[in-house]
Order: structure tokens, then C-alpha cells, then sequence
């Protein structure tokens, strides 16, 4: 199959619409459903991320995307019992490492990724399938599904979940087109690769580097790859925790993906991890509630005739000066940024967060004092050299 006609482009009226190659096949099959402009676009941007990062680190990998960014992205370390509690996960289920990586990608930002489409480097299992079943997403891209897996998907949006097959021997040619207002921009595709040799260039004091990090370092850098520029991620423990897509400033990238590094961090707060929801809240529900109740607009959810609706009882404010506290404890993070921090501010916000490591491409005439930043508070910094712009 050379091309794939699809119902309309990003929006109703843009017809008509399809994918399709120049010189050989499709390296699609779709199993179930029918993807549309967006889902491909998704679906073809993810799955680049899984590869690159399953390469890169030798883990099963997954990303949780949306309108053409990773909301999240992980490899397939093993949950704790704090992580099973706020990704909604069976405390007694069999998680296989695929499915872990997909349930930790998508718990970055649970509310960015509702919706989401999924990209998983390894077979769809059993185990990641019946995940999925229970989340809201339109769709998957994976290399091989098992039989049980397939059934549990074709199952899922009354049979209209979008499945989708990827040859993972598939070689894209070296040479990308896009036509933007009736004019053909073409460029090298982007093959830079991101493997533990470009974190060799560290410019601060410290230069201790632990094994950890430098995945952590590798899952950020190459999330950025494929997330809408200007962009920054928090990672900690191989999946990113805060991601901030598309923003004019570097400063504001790093606050809003700061912001959601925390959010995720409040999230295992105990007064959090305790709210007494009521059996038929839905997990959407719970996540919108746990976000606003975490936020400065809590008495939306704890006011009389709302609180009612969400739990058992009236839960205790979460306050201002216990946020702040707990958010203080966070600590082993690990920042990446597409282009080069211009000024130590960067720095400063993303202390606030528990950044200790980072990796960016330095290069600003003010590096003296980003690195003078870092310093002061003993993080290590390596530069890559290498910008990782993507549009």
C-alpha cells in the first residue's frame, strides 16, 4: 500500500486528506479503527521517540502524545507502590517492563494525556492492552501486538480504537518535505544521535555523574527531540515528570514544565495519596480533582455541594506552606533543554523543582553565568553542543 486515504486533515473542512510515500510501501497495517491526519502525525512522532530511546538506553520505552508533543515518555523501570497508587494501578496486577514504561509515560502529566495516543517500542501485551482498556486514548502504535492484546484493544471506544501496526525495520528517506503556504521546505532529516557520549562535556565543579542520571538525562533529551520547540523536560527515575512544549520564552518552558514537575510530585504528597473519593469517581474525575485541588483553585472542589460529589468526606485544604514543604524534599532530577539556557534564572527555577543534573547545548553569551548558577548549588551540567529544535 503506497497511500492511505484519510477522512479530513487537522480540521473538518481540509479535504481531501492522506498519507502516502514517494518510492516504496507504507510501513503501516491497521489493525482496528480508522487514524485520522492528527493520530498519524502522533502516532509517526512517538514512535521515533520509543525507537531512539529504546536504542539509546537498551529499556522498553513508551510515550504519551498529543497534538504532535509528548505530554510524557519513559523506559520500562518497575512501578513502587506509591507510583501503582497515583497511576490508578492494580496493587496485586502482573505489569510486564513494556507496560510499566506506557503506565509512567503517561502518569508525567495524567491530564495532558487524556486523550492521548500511545507509541510502545516492544510488543503490546496483555498487560499494557488491559491498561489502555481502562484510560481514555485514541490510539496505539507498536511493533507487534500479542493475540490476547489485539482482542482487549479492538474491544476498547465500542470497537473504534485506533490500533496501528509499525515496521520497525522501516528507513525513512534522508530527505524531509514540508509545503507551507503553497511553498516546499525541504531539509535533512534530523539524525543527530543522543547516547551517553554527549553528556561527556560537563562545565560545572561537580562532575560526579551517576549512571542513573545519565538515563535520565538521555530520556530528556530525546523526548526533546520530538517535542514542539521552545521546549524543556524534568525527568527523575527514566520518565519525564515535566514537560513544557511550544513556548516563545525559555524562561516560561522552564516554569510551566517546573510547575508540572511539581504537580506530579504533589501528587504523592500524603494528604493527596489519602483523599477519600467515592467508589463511582471515574479516574478522569480524579485527576481533574486531585489537579485543582493541588492548585490555588481548590475551593472549587472543597466547597459545600462539590466536595460532596468527589468524596466521602470534606478533605483538609492542602495548604500554600505545605506545598512549598513538600515540594522543598524533591531532590535528583535531571533538566534538558532544546537550545541553550540565556540567563541563570533558568537555573534557579529549576532548583526549586529538585534539579540536581542537566544537559543543554550552552552556547549563550552568558554561559559564565548560567554555569556560575549551577555551581552555586552543586549541580552538574554538561553541554551537549547540539540543538534540538523541532517544528
Amino acid at each position: 500500500m503506497k497511500e492511505l486515504e484519510l477522512k479530513y486533515g487537522c480540521n473538518p473542512n481540509q479535504k481531501p486528506s492522506k498519507i502516502f510515500v514517494r518510492q516504496g510501501e507504507l510501513p503501516i497495517e491497521v489493525l482496528n479503527g480508522k487514524p485520522g491526519y492528527i493520530n498519524f502525525m502522533d502516532a509517526f512522532n512517538s514512535w521515533q521517540l520509543v525507537m531512539e530511546l529504546k536504542k539509546a538506553t537498551g529499556l522498553p520505552s513508551a510515550a504519551s502524545f498529543k497534538h504532535v508533543s509528548p505530554a510524557g515518555a519513559a523506559v520500562g523501570l518497575p512501578l513502587s507502590e506509591v507510583d501503582k497508587k497515583i497511576y490508578f494501578v492494580d496493587p496485586d496486577a502482573e505489569l510486564s517492563p513494556i507496560a510499566c514504561a506506557y503506565i509512567r509515560a503517561r502518569g508525567a502529566d495524567r491530564l495532558c494525556s487524556y486523550g492521548d495516543w500511545a507509541a510502545l517500542s516492544d510488543t503490546c501485551d496483555k498487560a499494557t492492552a488491559l491498561y489502555l482498556k481502562e484510560e481514555v486514548s485514541d490510539g496505539v502504535i507498536a511493533p507487534d501486538y500479542t493475540p490476547e492484546a489485539l482482542e482487549i484493544l479492538k474491544s476498547k471506544k465500542k470497537g473504534n480504537y485506533n490500533v496501528v501496526k509499525m515496521d520497525p525495520n522501516y528507513v525513512p528517506a534522508p530527505q524531509e518535505y514540508k509545503d507551507v503556504f503553497g511553498i516546499t521546505f525541504e531539509q535533512g532529516r534530523n539524525n543527530f544521535k543522543i547516547d551517553e557520549a554527549l553528556l561527556g562535556n560537563i562545565v560545572t565543579k561537580n562532575k560526579d555523574l551517576p549512571e542513573a542520571a545519565k538515563i535520565d538525562l538521555i530520556v530528556a533529551l530525546i523526548t526533546l527531540k520530538y517535542t514542539q520547540s521552545n521546549s524543556v523536560c524534568y525527568v527523575k527515575n527514566g520518565q519525564a515528570i515535566g514537560v513544557g512544549a511550544g513556548q516563545q520564552s525559555r524562561i516560561h518552558c522552564t516554569r510551566l514544565a517546573g510547575n508540572k514537575a511539581d504537580n506530579w510530585y504533589l501528587r504523592q504528597c500524603p494528604k493527596v495519596l489519602g483523599l477519600p473519593f467515592r467508589s463511582d469517581v471515574r479516574r478522569p474525575e480524579r485527576d481533574n480533582a486531585i489537579d485543582v485541588y493541588i492548585s490555588e483553585e481548590y475551593e472549587d472542589v472543597l466547597a459545600d455541594g462539590a466536595w460532596q460529589k468527589l468524596f466521602t468526606e470534606k478533605p483538609e485544604v492542602l495548604t500554600a506552606e505545605e506545598k512549598k514543604a513538600w515540594i522543598a524534599t524533591q531532590s535528583g532530577v535531571s533538566i534538558g533543554s532544546d537550545a541553550f539556557f540565556p540567563f541563570g534564572d533558568n537555573i534557579e527555577r529549576a532548583r526549586k523543582s529538585g534539579v540536581q543534573y542537566v544537559a543543554e547545548p550552552g552556547g549563550s553569551i552568558r554561559d559564565d553565568n548560567v554555569i556560575e548558577t549551577a555551581d552555586k548549588y552543586g549541580m552538574v551540567m554538561a553541554f551537549t553542543g547540539m540543538r534540538l529544535f523541532h517544528h
